[in-house]
């Protein structure tokens, strides 16, 4: 069969499962499910599958796509109900179809941000970091491949906003998925780096939606 896409959401407890027990709890879970996947041939086999985006330790998506074989010619149309019964708590298969596009025509990213503030008010913490990602330039220091470097993480931002609740601030954003990437959690550790009086007690973050360059769905 064709190159399969499982679009499938992690949420909940789900978050704290590293990208590689993903990958083997995944491939559990089809097996599980009756279903066959497909392997590559070599002295070391493996299954063929990958995931486009992998997330980071901790943050949720609800838009997580993963490429897939199977063997045969086996009924998609109750594939998310099976699959998602055999997966663990916050898991969830959303929806199995044809892969035509290549992940790496996505370009961005719709993500969401809780920022949780022991003893500061939402109202004046939302109206600073609003202050704050207004500016041309933000600075900091981020892991490379190479180490660490500086990086001016502003021109990834296409749109940020910030609403006070109860407890904290919603932060939803719009930001590069690729090239150049920028993980969510840095709009919190720009914070503690530049603007340590803005920085959140505690910030979770959830993928909402990908997008190509033209800002069109990615699928």
């Amino acid at each position: 069969m064709d190159k399969l896409r499982l679009r499938f959401s992690k949420t909940g407890r789900a978050v704290y499962i590293s990208h590689l027990d993903l990958m083997r709890t995944l491939q559990r879970s089809f097996l599980r499910a009756g279903y066959r996947l497909k392997y590559s041939e070599g002295f070391n086999p493996h299954a063929q599958i990958s995931i486009a985006l992998p997330l980071s330790v901790g943050t949720g998506s609800l838009c997580e796509l993963m490429d897939f074989r199977l063997e045969g010619e086996p009924d998609l149309g109750g594939l998310p109900e099976r699959l998602t019964a055999k997966m663990p708590e916050g898991l969830e298969a959303l929806e199995v179809y044809e892969a035509e596009r290549k992940p790496a025509q996505i370009k961005w990213l719709r993500a969401e941000g809780v920022f949780e503030y022991d003893g500061r008010a939402p109202e004046a913490m939302a109206e600073g970091l609003s202050e704050f990602y207004a500016q041309d330039a933000i600075v900091i220091t981020r892991k490379t491949k190479r180490g660490e470097g500086d990086s001016d993480i502003r021109p990834a931002v296409r749109e940020i906003g910030f609403v006070p609740q109860d407890g904290g601030v919603r932060a939803e954003m719009l930001i590069s998925a690729q090239e150049p990437t920028l993980n969510p959690e840095l709009i919190a550790d720009a914070l503690r780096q530049k603007a340590p009086r803005l920085a959140p007690d505690f910030a979770s973050f959830t993928r909402i939606e990908v997008y190509d360059e033209n800002l069109r769905v990615f699928r």
